[in-house]
């Protein structure tokens, strides 16, 4: 379970998951520029180039161009890029497709059905970034595809201790072989019941990326995001808020004094998000992005 898409996030039915033309830039430059076969000739040439692009384009892909490099660089052989587009074609998110996403400048495995972590998500990570010490004690709640734990985990000054939980068992299968190659462990099971006991009160930096999509508006959701990441995923409840008040409310038996705890929401969320921190007795502030239109809400012990 993992962070949602908003209901208006504007995306057409090929348009990248994490919805910004400068994530398709990163997930091609990341691939590399494709590998000729041992006699020189890059066979990638058996795929036209303008065909490729036309068909993504006609399929609805808003970055086609873009798309069409990652799913060449991604994999040179023809045959098996020919299978490739036509499951990009066919609707599945690019990153599905090719098995990864580019978040914060990482490259995180990303399995079918699971959350692709989105771009704006960033800001919480960079948000939570700033209390991250060597050493620390890391806690990635809702974790999805272990995206926001491995950047925290990866970007610290020496080496954490990183826990992550989900309940989604696809996303904990995903988020192992992104979170265990750093020394890190991802439990199943429902937020803090996941956890070992003896977490409680040691925890440095809380992140919950929680879905926070109104039940009834998740058929405004993009279809990439409707019919091809788990429910569990993007239903936040009645008002959106149901797995943040959770999270909330507990929250101080975990952390350490001086704690804390990020998540994200929409901007007319954010009052009632940071209610539930302070009702839980957490002292809340707020920190909205205009650029990319998320607000992070963090919470001190």
């Amino acid at each position: 379970m993992t962070a949602n898409p908003r209901p208006d996030e504007t995306a057409a039915a090929g348009l990248f998951s994490a919805g910004a033309a400068d994530e398709a830039t990163g997930l091609r430059d990341a691939a590399g520029t494709g590998v000729a076969a041992e006699d020189g000739v890059d066979h990638t040439a058996a795929v036209d180039e303008d065909e490729l692009v036309a068909r993504l384009r006609a399929a609805g892909c808003v970055f086609a161009e873009e798309e069409a490099a990652v799913l060449r660089d991604g994999d040179p052989d023809p045959g098996r890029l020919a299978e490739l587009v036509a499951r990009r074609v066919a609707g599945l998110p690019l990153e599905h497709v090719v098995g990864w996403a580019r978040f914060a400048g990482r490259r995180i495995l990303v399995d079918p059905g699971v959350f692709v972590p989105r771009l704006r998500t960033e800001v919480l990570v960079a948000r939570a970034a700033a209390y991250v010490r060597a050493g620390s004690v890391v806690v990635d709640l809702c974790c999805g595809s272990g995206a926001l734990g491995v950047v925290l985990a990866a970007g610290a000054e020496g080496p954490v201790e990183l826990h992550a939980a989900d309940v989604d068992a696809a996303a904990v299968r995903c988020a192992r072989r992104n979170v265990e190659p750093l020394g890190g462990t991802v439990y199943e099971g429902d937020l803090y019941a996941a956890l070992p006991t003896s977490l409680r009160g040691r925890v440095d930096v809380l992140v919950a990326n929680v879905p926070y999509v109104p039940s009834a508006e998740i058929g405004l959701l993009p279809a990439e995001a409707r019919l091809h990441e788990a429910p569990v995923a993007l239903d936040g409840g009645a008002d959106g808020l149901d797995l943040a008040r959770r999270v909330a409310a507990e929250a101080g038996r975990w952390l350490v004094p001086g704690g804390r705890m990020f998540l994200e929401c929409g901007e007319h969320q954010a009052v009632a998000a940071a209610a539930a921190l302070r009702t839980a007795g957490l002292t809340p502030s707020l920190h909205h992005d205009e650029d990319l239109d998320v607000t992070v809400v963090s919470g001190v012990r």
